[in-house]
């Protein structure tokens, strides 16, 4: 099915949404988080084959970690599915209004964007992450996953497509492209007056093509070169425990981390002890730190690196100054840390550092839509338009003006 077939049916689908009410799309939600259990098996299968493809090409481990799905993986996913449901509908709020001068009486309520396209890479939770977002904000929803991934996601497609048809909406609310080739992608991304907003999900590639070369509206998700920096006063077992956590619980997800800075007045305390704690992590450090550890020279490539595996960049500072200067040249503006002590340090930090999420003495994997209670998320933004961090339900509606008079014309 082209394109063009898949957007007139989800301008169709968006119009039932629009005007379908709160407690119809709550069903929808509640059969499409059974259907994933009633499926389970189904989806396991399916995506067994896509791992064994992805073995047989080769494909970085941390990226077959964010392709595998498990029974606790879609156990997760269920849940947040789950979660979702029972938000507030975020449809119909009143943000504002009153009574104008004229007498003409305003309300300024939200509204669905309309039909959401999405491209994405090996990444199959998405698929129903993205399409219980979009249901309970009465957008319609056109996917676009990896190759690498479509077995999967036509699995987890098929079944919310069922759940979805069986409360009495229209089964394209959610609608998968099956077509993996480039061409499907670059006709998404130019598919005006069909699709609303697209929103790209993955490496730092794939969101500069879409952002490069859509014609459509886009919500730019980004890359994750996240810092955390470890000042001079930071406690040395709190900072190990965040650097660990940060950097080795999930090493292929955007909010891990990727450089670490460490203050020269406490690298040669924490670096040997930071070795023993990251014995599985490749250290690529600069000048001052291979003074101190064993480690692989850095390159001017490596501080701007998305590893995605467990690969971390050393930089020996200075002060905070050198710090933030570090930061601002190579951050993605996705998640910041620092480690410290000195409060005014970590206000200081917190103030110029630009980045949609700055945290003190936590790891940077918080990051993220369940953990902000969002319920689930459908990317991170590092833009400053629209929406900033995680997204959730309310950043995807907009809002329209209704003004309701009594025969008063403009003077």
């Amino acid at each position: 099915m082209t394109i063009q077939q898949l957007g007139e049916q989800a301008q169709k689908a968006s119009r039932a949404l629009m005007v379908s009410a709160g407690n119809l799309r709550n069903a929808a939600l509640e059969a499409m988080a059974n259907v994933l259990a009633e499926k389970e098996a189904a989806i396991l299968e399916a995506n067994g084959l896509d791992l064994a493809n992805a073995q047989a090409n080769h494909m970085a481990i941390s990226l077959q970690d964010r392709l595998r799905l498990t029974p606790a993986r879609i156990a997760g996913m269920r849940q947040g599915i789950g979660d979702i449901k029972g938000m507030a509908d975020p449809i119909g709020v009143v943000l504002g209004g009153g009574v104008l001068q004229s007498g003409l009486q305003m309300r300024q309520v939200s509204v669905p964007l309309g039909v959401i396209g999405m491209i994405y890479e090996a990444r199959p939770n998405v698929t129903a992450d993205a399409a219980a977002l979009c249901l309970k904000s009465a957008n319609a929803l056109i996917l676009r996953g990896g190759k690498e991934a479509i077995h999967s996601n036509m699995a987890i497609a098929n079944a919310l497509r069922e759940a979805i048809t069986s409360t009495g909406l229209p089964a394209d609310c959610v609608q998968l492209v099956e077509d993996t080739s480039r061409e499907s992608a670059a006709a998404l991304m130019r598919a005006n007056g069909l699709v609303d907003v697209l929103i790209p999900r993955g490496g730092a590639g794939l969101i500069k093509a879409v952002v490069e070369n859509a014609t459509v509206p886009v919500i730019e998700t980004g890359a994750g070169v996240c810092h955390t920096y470890v000042d001079a006063s930071a406690d040395i077992a709190m900072a190990l425990a965040i650097t660990e956590n940060a950097k080795v619980s999930r090493p292929s997800v955007c909010n891990a981390l990727e450089t670490l800075l460490v203050h020269a007045d406490i690298a040669a305390e924490f670096l040997p002890r930071l070795t023993q704690t990251l014995s599985n992590v490749e250290l690529r450090c600069d000048e001052r730190a291979l003074k101190i550890i064993n480690g692989i020279p850095a390159t001017e490539e490596d501080w701007a690196t998305e590893y995605g595996a467990l690969i971390l960049a050393i930089k020996v500072v200075a002060n905070m100054d050198e710090a933030l200067s570090h930061i601002a040249r190579y951050s993605t503006r996705h998640s910041e840390c620092i480690v410290t002590s000195d409060y005014g340090l970590a206000q200081r930090f917190l103030n110029e550092v630009d980045a949609a999420a700055v945290y003190v003495n936590a790891s940077t994997r918080f990051t993220d839509g369940g953990e902000f209670g969002l319920g689930a998320e459908i990317g991170i933004a590092t833009q400053k338009l629209h929406a900033r961090g995680p997204l959730g339900l309310r950043h995807l509606t907009s809002s329209k003006y209704l003004i309701l008079g009594q025969g008063q014309v403009r003077n």
